[in-house]
């Protein structure tokens, strides 16, 4: 398998009230924040358009267990469902199944350390 990650997707994290922290964010260092977060968009080694989020979750969110922890990261990788079998023979844990939308699909593992890593093959043309 050539590529694995090819990017950072996103860096999400648990807080007492996301629609505060994001006006903090956006008030203090300029982010333009919307209902998720913020995109930084950017160019990939080969000129094309790619983003990476950043989004505040509600601390009671359940979308990162079965990690304890208050973060998530989501990288960016091509051939997902190719690397989650990969991943899967590798004795990597795997957490549920592989979700598709139409701005990528998604998979979710899990490291030793106990942090759950979302991996997204994504499709930015949706976010255009």
């Amino acid at each position: 398998m050539k590529n694995r990650v090819t990017g950072l997707g996103g860096i999400f994290f648990k807080t007492k009230d996301p629609d505060h922290i994001k006006t903090w964010y956006k008030n203090h260092l300029g982010l333009n924040t919307d209902n998720y977060g913020c995109s930084f968009w950017w160019k990939d080694k080969d000129g094309n358009d790619a983003m990476t989020q950043w989004s505040p979750f509600s601390s009671d969110t359940k979308y990162f267990e079965p990690s304890e922890k208050p973060f998530m990261i989501n990288f960016r990788v091509e051939n997902l469902v190719e690397l989650m079998e990969e991943l899967k023979k590798e004795g990597v844990t795997i957490v549920g199944e592989i979700a598709e939308y139409d701005y990528g699909k998604f998979g979710y593992i899990m490291d030793p350390d106990g942090n759950k890593l979302e991996l997204w093959e994504p499709v930015d043309k949706a976010f255009l």
